[in-house]
């Protein structure tokens, strides 16, 4: 009975919430001031037909650091966590059919990724999606072969070199043009292009091997491996 009267004051509650938020809802027939900035700077000064894309890299870049620099942290805290809990574990061979799948599937995932996070700046999709990809693929990898052994140190190397390289490029923008992760660091090309936005494709790319090699990193510490 308690249980019941709990759940319905918190029905009623988050419709008292967001009842006036929906209720007050008005479509807009144009974007606001700051978005119409977003969307012209976009185009015209930065020459990348993603948007959102555009926002993530440049307008918005040091909050994209931040989130790396949170799954970063993420990573660290699974290794403190787990380092040194050694567990006997029973390890079950994996099946034929996933063996055999996998062969062929791996290769297809990592060209996904690599595509998705080297083509963000001009079609949905970027550093995140494509660093998720690869690790999916990783994963895939892992499970398909127990006795498989990643090397950390490399992955520990790759995920650095790739954390200093996107400061680096920001670094990059504050001295030569006129802010952090500028894409004018690099020729902006033609609109439409796949080399062009300048910078834009290439902290991309760091993004997805940083997310992805951290993600791995996460994947296999989780697995038992030290």
């Amino acid at each position: 009975m308690i249980k019941n009267v709990a759940v319905l004051i918190a029905v009623i509650g988050l419709v008292a919430i967001f009842l006036p938020i929906i209720s007050g809802f008005q479509e807009r027939d144009e974007l606001n001031e700051l978005a119409a900035q977003y969307v012209e700077g976009s185009i015209n000064e930065l020459r990348v037909p993603n948007v959102v894309t555009s926002v993530i890299v440049t307008y918005r870049g040091l909050d994209t650091l931040g989130e790396v620099t949170v799954l970063f942290l993420a990573t660290v805290g699974v290794g403190l966590i787990l380092k040194g809990k050694k567990e006997d574990r029973i390890k079950i061979s994996a099946s034929e059919l996933l063996e055999t799948t996998s062969s062929v599937l791996v290769a297809m995932i990592m060209v996904l990724g690599i595509y998705i996070f080297t083509h963000g700046h001009l079609t949905p999709g970027g550093g995140f999606q494509g660093g998720v990809v690869i690790a999916s693929g990783f994963l895939l990898l892992l499970l398909s072969n127990v006795s498989l052994k990643m090397n950390h140190s490399i992955m520990h190397f790759v995920e650095s070199l790739s954390g200093v390289a996107y400061v680096a490029i920001g670094v990059a923008g504050i001295v030569l043009t006129v802010g952090f992760l500028n894409p004018e660091v690099l020729p902006l090309g033609k609109f439409g292009n796949l080399l062009s936005a300048g910078a834009v494709p290439v902290i991309y790319s760091l993004i997805g091997i940083k997310v992805g090699s951290e993600l791995t990193s996460i994947l296999v510490t989780m697995g038992g491996e030290k």
